[in-house]
């Protein structure tokens, strides 16, 4: 029986632990306590971490006992720390999946699926908006305070969050938000997996009061799941004749439903043996990309993707 060690239980978690079944049949899922030893991961066939705060600790422990996991962190400076955990994961032949929720995960996957449509690929744009639970909603809030990472012609550039407003087009039923510069971990990924892109960026919607209070303890308790949030992939580049081409595709749903779907279907592929040992990361070029979006389709989340047609209930008047 595959056993699968589940380590944290809040409403991302949950959501998870919903999905398990589905990639794995009859498997025994072992809820852990992030605060504790790790020790009941032992024997497990993987670990999904999927607490709040850093889960770099989480890895390291779980990492000693030889067992892959996925990770879903989205805080800049844990997914970096998680990153440089390759080396000894690969000595010790341990599958480390970085970036195995909404973003970075599914935003990784988009920008590979859409950049494979295209010649070339110079630029990659993400936006994301909402928030699952209350560790979410702590790391949106704290990100909003941090410094932004990004590319810019080629080099990395830090700058202040909060600013850079931008007008960001979701899919429906989310429709348009003023998304703002974020310290967000997916542009570091992004900038090892698509080395010949030299403009990446990634923003987060907030209001007003979101960016003046950034610096500031939250004003009151995050609610224990958001609404409908969002991610929204945009890619720029040729096509095959030179022909200026842009591409968009993304998500409307529970956050903690999104980051769950590609949690699973990650277990799923390392259950199947489908990963290398060491750090991989949501969009790597090895990786089954069609297959792994299609199982998170199959796990419960629609993807979008703008085709510039007219939806037939919203005709476009021609002009008189």
């Amino acid at each position: 029986m595959t056993r699968i060690a589940l380590v944290g239980s809040g409403v991302t978690g949950d959501r998870i632990a919903k999905r398990l079944d589905l990639v794995a049949p009859g498997c025994e899922v072992v809820v852990v306590d992030p605060r504790g030893t790790m020790a009941e991961s032992a024997g497990c066939d993987v670990a999904v971490l999927a607490h709040g705060g850093p889960q770099i600790r989480s890895a390291a422990k779980i990492l000693e006992l030889g067992v892959p996991m996925v990770s879903t962190s989205d805080d800049l400076h844990d997914v970096r720390a998680l990153n440089e955990l390759h080396e000894t994961a690969a000595q010790h032949g341990v599958a480390i999946v970085v970036g195995g929720g909404m973003s970075p995960g599914l935003t990784g996957l988009l920008a590979r699926y859409l950049a494979g449509q295209l010649h070339t690929c110079d630029e990659i744009h993400l936006a994301v908006h909402g928030t699952a639970g209350p560790a979410c909603a702590r790391q949106h809030h704290k990100a909003l305070a941090g410094r932004a990472v990004g590319l810019r012609d080629g080099e990395q550039i830090s700058r202040r969050s909060g600013a850079g407003r931008e007008l960001c087009w979701f899919p429906e039923p989310v429709g348009a938000y003023d998304c703002y510069r974020a310290e967000l971990a997916s542009p570091m990924l992004l900038h090892d997996l698509f080395p010949d892109v030299h403009r990446i960026s990634a923003r987060m919607s907030a209001n007003r009061r979101d960016r003046f209070t950034a610096r500031l303890p939250m004003l009151s308790p995050p609610h224990v799941e958001g609404g409908v949030g969002a991610v929204r992939v945009e890619v720029r580049g040729a096509n095959s004749s030179g022909e200026r081409v842009t591409l968009v595709a993304g998500v409307a749903e529970l956050v903690a439903t999104c980051a769950a779907a590609t949690a699973a279907a990650f277990t799923g592929a390392i259950i199947r043996g489908q990963l290398n040992a060491g750090v991989t990361v949501a969009g790597d070029d090895r990786l089954d990309t069609i297959g792994l979006l299609r199982e998170i389709e199959r796990l419960g989340v629609r993807l979008q993707e703008f085709t510039g047609i007219p939806h037939p209930a919203h005709p476009v008047t021609p002009p008189q």
